[in-house]
């Protein structure tokens, strides 16, 4: 078990190797990349992501050789997903947003979570190419670049922008976006999409939106970004309503309870159905 000492210690060392892999995006963004696709053709992985996340989970070992890892290429090579234990376990993204840093779009960040007894104790998310550092330890607060921040203090949906991810309607299980999507553009100030969940999450923890939906993730896509948004003031949900699964996350994501209802109750009304041409 990990004593508040010790997650310090977590922490300090977890911030100085995520602001140095910060740099290994910073200088890849604009360079040939060797791109690849793992089980479907838009699901993208380049060396860098492999070579941030290797060196993490090197650098972490030495500092913590008794620490698990649950990261996302590592999971993409051995097939399967591992399990979450009560051990600290870090949760790593090396690049949240690949398609992003292959098109030299920049919204692309760094994602990293520490777990120990299940529950989120340290997350951070950082987005080199923006200069912007998100972070958050448990009954700590959340940060951007050291500074405090707070959700929207918006409580109706009318008046809210919301973030969804159109694109996973690709997938024939997600076709539901196109109907949900559809909602939001009629009860919504607007929606949004940035192509990376993580980073999304921020957005909703500084403000920025009041709300995001997305399913088809996996954990390392939520684990920061659901403390950093909890310790702004928001809550992260299941989309039927209840507790998020962090190992299987289906995910409301908003400022406050409110809006998370709101987002709940749009989600479960029947919706038209869709299909794709082939």
């Amino acid at each position: 078990m990990c004593e508040l000492n010790d997650l310090d210690e977590c922490y300090r060392v977890a911030e100085e190797l995520v602001l140095h892999a910060g740099k290994i995006i910073e200088d890849g963004i604009g360079s040939k990349k060797d791109v690849k696709s793992k089980e479907v053709d838009w699901d993208l992985v380049t060396e860098y992501d492999r070579k941030i996340e290797d060196k993490l989970i090197k650098q972490l070992s030495i500092q913590f050789p008794s620490h698990k890892f649950i990261g996302e290429e590592t999971a993409a090579k051995e097939g399967c997903l591992p399990q979450l234990t009560n051990d600290p376990t870090w949760i790593i993204d090396p690049i949240d947003g690949t398609t992003n840093f292959v098109h030299r779009f920049p919204h692309t960040c760094i994602s990293l979570a520490l777990l120990v007894n299940k529950k989120i104790e340290i997350g951070i998310i950082y987005n080199p190419l923006m200069r912007q550092f998100f972070s958050a330890r448990r009954h700590c607060g959340a940060f951007l670049n050291g500074k405090p921040i707070k959700t929207s203090g918006v409580k109706d949906m009318s008046q809210s922008l919301v973030a969804i991810e159109p694109w996973l309607a690709r997938d024939p299980q997600y076709l539901n976006v196109y109907s949900r999507m559809h909602a939001l553009i009629q009860k919504t100030h607007g929606i949004r999409t940035l192509g990376t969940a993580a980073l999304t999450l921020c957005y909703v923890a500084m403000g920025a939106v009041e709300a995001y939906h997305i399913e088809g993730i996996e954990a390392w896509d939520v684990a920061a970004g659901k403390l950093i948004i909890e310790e702004a003031g928001g809550i992260v949900i299941d989309t039927a309503g209840g507790e998020l699964d962090i190992m299987t996350p289906r995910v409301i994501a908003a400022c406050n309870e409110q809006i998370a209802q709101q987002l709940v109750n749009l989600i479960k009304k029947p919706t038209p159905r869709y299909s794709i041409k082939t």
